[in-house]
């Protein structure tokens, strides 16, 4: 243990030797980092912050609170997972990238100032694009640009936001903030960016798909869960969280159940999901934040449950694609179980993760009085069942045998869901594992009767739902579709715009330079009808004439000069 350092420093380390080193030794680097961040995370006095004073500013590299805690805690959790589920590639670039993506989330989660948080946010930033490119395809090149201009803008949001409160109020302290001035304001929309707000989120429907089989539960785990945090401690109890969070909570249901790819569909309760911690944030007080930081935690475990599943089946089969799928559970049977514990922890079934920290965000926001957000997150609670904890199992395994036939996924990937799987039951069965873990004292009990029976009615009468429309082919079936997202508009509409400008610009100037090739012209006519052989100037007068005009001249000039 060493005084003063963060244990993000051990990740970014491994990830710059991770090019160098062989591929076996890299494999023991991988698993052995994170339990070395984590014994160091723990040996740690709290009270001993890394505080430097740099060209004038204070910079606090480490502070340990129970807020900072709890998601360092899970992302050195999910690093020794996702590190065991990748432990199959040879691709060190994904390794280097996977290792600096967390420590850089890590060191953000217990940075003490905004330069320090954004300084780490880059590091995660333009470490995590190297899990989309390393797809090498022209898809993933384009999404992985996309991706680093959105979070380059979320990036230049927080850094001017706190170049602007710095020169507000002379600190650069990281905590609660009001949005009351055009630096916090910037801050909140970077943060907002980077948690893929409403109408800003189409970056992670376009570039998680894209990654890598192994790079897309990395993507899930800590980029979005990042801003989760940030939020959670500079604007927890701002009201515009409530309205944001009930918005994305609810509407990419609609986009989900017509999707065909099915990392898309998981992209997309991945905002659902998000909607939900949002409200919590929004609504403060110690049961909706204890909600929103409970659900980010098991959020991290179920969304990586479930990618790491359709990722094994993707690589076993080399599709995702739901119309390609289907009857998987005959050569995947381990796969499909735990596909089926993440299916059933993001539902919110009783005994399973998601059922202990979705209840806390709910009963929150009933409490508050906050009844119309409320009946919205009932609605996007029954509708995930739907397009996720249904349709994700359904399609892939059960559904249509198209006679695909495959071996089992890699030993290491299963033991890494299987792993998953576990805390995802251990948290589900026993919630005090999950709330010693929050920041505020839990009073909240997940297992009363009303609860209970209340979830399991919701979720019985959305599985007859599904059925019921499964069965009379109403459900939307699995077909080769692009779906249309507001991502088109810059994607294919402003693009057209700016050929359809450029074309009209061309036009405009091609009429330009026909008009004034004919103005030029015009001129050249006029002066060859003063100054050619026939014109005015041209003509010849006798020399008597222009000796009369020389003498008029000269002596006006006497005439002048002597007057």
């Amino acid at each position: 243990m060493i005084d003063g350092l963060t244990p993000a420093v051990f990740f970014i380390a491994g990830g710059l030797l991770a090019p160098f080193l062989h591929i076996h030794a890299l494999r023991i680097l991988m698993l052995a980092l994170p339990v070395a961040g984590l014994v160091q995370l723990y040996g740690l006095d709290p009270a001993d912050a890394g505080a430097y004073h740099l060209v004038g500013l204070d910079l606090i590299t480490l502070r340990i609170d129970a807020l900072g805690l709890v998601f360092a805690t899970i992302f050195h959790i999910v690093s020794f997972i996702l590190a065991l589920y990748a432990l199959h590639e040879r691709d060190r670039l994904q390794h280097a990238a996977m290792l600096m993506t967390a420590g850089g989330a890590i060191g953000a989660s217990l940075a003490g100032d905004l330069i320090t948080l954004f300084l780490f946010w880059e590091v995660a930033t333009f470490a995590s694009v190297f899990l989309i490119w390393a797809q090498r395809t022209e898809r993933a090149c384009g999404a992985g640009m996309r991706f680093l201009l959105f979070q380059g803008a979320a990036g230049l949001l927080l850094l001017s936001g706190a170049v602007l409160l710095l020169s507000e109020t002379g600190s650069l302290a990281f905590s609660h903030m009001r949005l009351e001035s055009l630096a916090t304001w910037s801050i909140f929309l970077g943060f907002g960016v980077k948690c893929a707000f409403p109408l800003l989120h189409n970056w992670l429907a376009d570039a998680y798909p894209e990654a890598t089989v192994t790079g897309a539960p990395v993507l899930a785990s800590f980029s979005t869960k990042l801003a989760i945090y940030a939020l959670a401690r500079g604007f927890s109890g701002e009201e515009l969280l409530i309205t944001i969070g009930a918005v994305m909570a609810v509407f990419p249901m609609f986009y989900a159940l017509i999707e065909n790819d099915l990392r898309r569909v998981l992209c997309y309760s991945l905002n659902n999901q998000l909607g939900f911690m949002l409200v919590g944030i929004g609504v403060g007080g110690a049961l909706a934040v204890n909600g929103a930081i409970a659900h980010a935690v098991t959020n991290i475990l179920f969304k990586g449950l479930l990618l790491m599943s359709v990722g094994a089946v993707m690589l076993r089969t080399g599709s995702a694609r739901a119309s390609d799928l289907g009857g998987l559970y005959k050569s995947m049977p381990w796969t499909t179980g735990f596909c089926l514990v993440g299916a059933a922890s993001i539902s919110a079934f009783p005994l399973f993760a998601g059922f202990v920290s979705k209840g806390m965000i709910l009963a929150a926001t009933a409490e508050s009085g906050h009844w119309l957000v409320w009946l919205a997150l009932m609605f996007a609670a029954a509708g995930i069942l739907h397009y996720t904890g249904a349709k994700i199992p359904y399609f892939a395994f059960f559904g249509q045998d198209r006679g695909v036939r495959c071996q089992e996924a890699p030993g290491n990937m299963l033991a890494a869901m299987g792993l998953a799987a576990g805390l995802c039951l251990l948290i589900g069965i026993y919630p005090p594992l999950l709330y010693g873990m929050l920041p505020y004292e839990v009073e909240f009990v997940s297992y009363t009767f009303d609860h209970v029976v209340t979830q399991m009615q919701l979720l019985l009468f959305s599985a007859l739902a599904f059925a019921f429309l499964v069965r009379k082919g109403i459900y939307p079936s699995a077909l080769r579709s692009v779906n249309l997202d507001t991502d088109w508009f810059y994607r294919r509409l402003l693009p057209a715009i700016g050929r359809y400008g450029e074309r009209l610009l061309t036009h405009l100037t091609g009429g330009l330079r026909r008009a004034g090739e004919m103005l030029m012209r015009q001129g050249f006519r006029l002066l060859y009808r003063v100054h050619g052989p026939r014109g005015v100037l041209a003509r010849t007068v006798p020399g008597s004439v222009t000796m009369l005009w020389v003498l008029v001249l000269l002596a006006g000039v006497l005439v002048l000069y002597y007057v």
